[in-house]
């Protein structure tokens, strides 16, 4: 059942998609943004006054993090370890990040343009710990949207 248009959505669950497969098990993502650079336009207008106009300069690229409790899915891991060899073509990927409510129907999806893992990160090992193990993967991307 959708929100009524007035409600805000609650981020209940997440999921990552890449060439049709999808990664549901993400407890948090951090880093959606969608921003530009300004230019800057410093000139004399025809009365003779200073004047500074903005205007939208290039599209910046995001860096997203995703975290997820560590288990036996290596796609992560083989992910990133094609990038460290080099094998962009293989790498650079379409895909979307897409948020569902609590019935598990989509809500949003942020839809990432050649997007490619910068690092993974594992969660600090310690002994007697209880604390579930994460993998953080940040991932780049050429330009993130809203679908």
């Amino acid at each position: 059942m959708p929100l009524p248009e007035m409600d805000s959505g609650v981020g209940h669950s997440f999921g990552l998609e890449f060439d049709g497969v999808q990664i549901k098990s993400i407890t948090e993502i951090s880093g959606l943004k969608m921003e530009m650079d300004v230019i800057e336009l410093k000139e004399n207008g025809a009365d003779g006054k200073y004047v500074v106009k903005k205007l939208p300069g290039r599209w910046k690229a995001p860096e997203i993090t995703l975290t997820r409790g560590l288990t036996e899915d290596n796609s992560f891991d083989s992910w990133i370890k094609d990038s460290q060899f080099g094998k962009m073509n293989d790498v650079r990927k379409g895909g979307a990040i897409i948020v569902y409510d609590y019935e598990g129907a989509p809500v949003k999806r942020y839809k990432l343009t050649n997007a490619w893992p910068k690092s993974l990160e594992i969660s600090a090992l310690k002994a007697g710990d209880t604390s579930v193990l994460t993998e953080k993967l940040v991932i780049t991307c050429e330009r993130l949207e809203v679908e």
